[in-house]
């Protein structure tokens, strides 16, 4: 009774997201208040029917209701609690009522927050908001229907992916939805401001917060499954330019492109074109990815589904959305007018390069991801894009946007005079320069790698550092403590991507790997690390036996851990899985993987000692806490004062 009524809870959001997509967009259109105001509470309510719906395939999990052939094929009564939970979402079905859960929240959270916007506005953004999430109702009814019943019940499940069955994975793909889903709301200001004809400096102030709060989600989402991927899969990497990896990344490059060149706007009222243009392709990249994942048309170890006549339906209403705002920009871009002028140095022309940049980068990306699909559909040639096509294509501008930040963010609005720029960066290039010396001395003979992106990230945190002390000027401490949030937060999130880039580029050259059969008791030696291996036993767990190693790992005669890597098989599915053992430290992890048993006796062993492995995660850390610093300054968060400035009427209605 309960899965019908979640059924039933969610048709009638479909219905309610009908109605919000009609009539508040007409009472807009005619100027009557009644059907504008009526997209508040048709928001919240959607939102509310929605997470009842949710609410209820959540208790079919918990309660392993095996007549619900979703909970059948991705549960099982042996499974920890967590990952019952998390089965909800660990699904193609269950997954998109997330989707759609996260896209009527957003909704809600404008209708609640957003009383400091035009209602004419207002009302356009949640009618495009209604309208994105009526077409992914009708694709879930419709193809994707989670409260399917079986006739005959089983007994059991087959149990959820092995792969899934992670605390990282169990929080990673809220997050990311939470920043994919959060684009959306990027997305409907565009769209909506398009149809208003209004695109100014309020608007552009409207806006960062929703754009900087689903970039804030994106990051963490990012982060949780690469670091999931670092130790779970057992190959002791990050980032695998994995087509599902860089579907994330890509919008995340995006949005990153979106926050800076609101800034341009929102100061200078230009970049008003671009910006909206961002804010489309933004969320069009998100929903490329929920294509790529769900359509089978590329092969992933993050895949979902592989269901064709589902992956049109979701190409179409990729088409509709992205085609139809992009055919809205084209009739309306040529009106949207910049009214600041500036000089090419400037910090306006420094966003300019930032968001170049950014934008190149995620295309390169996409080239790259999408290049065998096309290769294929063309030409008939199965090709495969991996890690040195990324690599060598990708980082170089990835070096130039770090070398471009430091500097932009310290130049002075509409025109900037080089000289005087860089003088208050002068204690970034020597702490730069110093890391660079440090390095070069202790990495002789190695890679050039380390060299330049240590150097590099200790440039970006040096600027970042330099940033907030010259904003002091000569007022010292009291004055420091007394700038706004935003500017604490924009120094955290560009020092964190410094920490990121040190911990890539000396993981990238600095780590050791290596791989051999160890012998039970026999010690052997990886970086200057002794590691024996002491015992290995079988191991039953809820719902899996284990072939777990004991492992001890000294250095110089002390005894620096115990760690215990694992062989899991899942009997449900009979499918094995790796789980690294890891010891971590703050500038080196040691990384053990224990392999099969040998025919002439001993394990296959992969040992790696990856220095500063954690600041990859450590710098996004700090990226998505500058997010939350940036979100609690209260300009930002409620656009305080957006309505003091006049007119929006940078474009005028027609």
């Amino acid at each position: 009774m309960i899965a019908e009524f979640g059924h039933f809870a969610l048709i009638l959001a479909f219905a309610v997201a009908l109605y919000q997509m009609i009539v508040p967009m007409i009472g807009a259109a005619r100027g009557w208040p009644g059907w504008m105001d009526s997209a508040r509470p048709a928001a919240m309510a959607q939102f509310l029917l929605t997470g009842l719906s949710f609410a209820a395939l959540t208790v079919a999990f918990v309660t392993s209701d095996f007549s619900l052939k979703l909970v059948y094929e991705n549960s099982h009564t042996a499974k920890p609690m967590l990952y019952k939970i998390s089965g909800v979402w660990g699904n193609h079905e269950g997954s998109m009522l997330l989707w759609v859960l996260i896209l009527a929240l957003f909704g809600a959270a404008a209708a609640v927050f957003g009383g400091n916007l035009p209602p004419s506005l207002r009302a356009r953004v949640l009618a495009v908001q209604a309208s994105i999430g009526a077409a992914f109702y009708a694709f879930i009814i419709f193809t994707s229907n989670p409260f399917l019943r079986l006739a005959n019940p089983p007994f059991d499940g087959r149990d959820l992916n092995p792969l899934l069955q992670d605390p990282g994975l169990a929080f990673h793909p809220p997050f990311l939805y939470l920043g994919y889903v959060g684009l959306s709301m990027a997305f409907s200001f565009a769209v909506a401001a398009l149809i208003e004809g209004r695109v100014d400096a309020a608007w552009a102030r409207w806006v960062r917060p929703w754009t900087l709060a689903a970039w804030m989600f994106l990051t963490i989402g990012i982060a949780l499954g690469s670091w999931w991927a670092y130790y779970e899969l057992g190959w002791g990497g990050f980032w695998f330019w994995d087509p599902v990896e860089n579907a994330s990344f890509m919008p995340w490059l995006l949005a990153a492109a979106l926050l800076h060149s609101a800034i341009v706007v929102e100061k200078r009222e230009a970049l008003k074109s671009w910006t909206i243009l961002l804010a489309i392709m933004a969320f069009g990249f998100s929903m490329i990815g929920t294509f790529i994942v769900r359509s089978g048309v590329i092969t992933s170890v993050h895949s979902f589904a592989s269901d064709p006549a589902r992956g049109v339906f979701i190409l179409c209403i990729l088409a509709v959305f992205t085609g139809g705002a992009l055919t809205l920009y084209a009739a309306r871009a040529g009106q949207m007018t910049a009214k600041g002028v500036f000089a090419p140095v400037s910090r306006e022309g420094a966003l300019v390069l930032n968001n170049v940049l950014l934008a190149v980068s995620a295309f390169v990306v996409f080239i790259g991801t999408m290049w065998p699909l096309f290769a294929e559909m063309m030409w008939d040639r199965k090709l495969s894009v991996g890690a040195p096509f990324f690599n060598k294509a990708f980082t170089p501008f990835m070096l130039a946007l770090a070398i471009a930040l430091p500097l932009g963010a310290i130049m002075p609005w509409k025109r900037a005079v080089p000289s005087r720029a860089i003088r208050p960066l002068r204690g970034a290039l020597i702490f730069a320069a110093a890391m660079v010396l440090l390095v070069f001395a202790v990495s002789t003979g190695r890679s050039a790698i380390a060299i330049i992106g240590a150097g590099l990230g200790a440039w970006l945190i040096g600027g970042s550092v330099a940033e907030l002390i010259h904003r002091t000027g000569k007022s010292g401490l009291s004055r420091l403590l007394r700038l706004p949030r935003a500017d604490w937060g924009k120094a955290v999130a560009h020092s964190g991507l410094g920490v990121t880039f040190i911990g890539v580029a000396l993981l990238t050259a600095w780590q050791t790997e290596d791989i051999r059969v160890a012998q039970i008791g026999e010690p052997f030696d990886v970086a200057g690390y002794q590691i024996t291996l002491t015992t290995v036993d079988e191991v039953e767990g809820p719902n899996y036996l284990s072939t777990m190693a004991v492992m001890d790992v000294a250095r110089n005669g002390r005894h620096v851990a115990t760690l215990r890597p694992e062989k899991r098989v899942y009997p449900v599915q009979a499918m094995p899985t790796t789980e690294a053992a890891i010891d971590n430290g703050i500038f080196r992890d040691i990384y053990l993987v224990i392999g099969d048993a040998q025919k002439d006796g001993g394990w296959a062993v992969r040992s790696y000692v990856k220095p500063f492995a954690n600041w990859i995660w450590a710098g996004a850390i700090l990226m998505a806490l500058g997010g939350v610093i940036s979100l609690s300054d209260r300009r930002y968060r409620v656009a305080a004062g957006a309505r003091k400035r006049g007119s929006m009427a940078a474009v005028p209605a027609e």
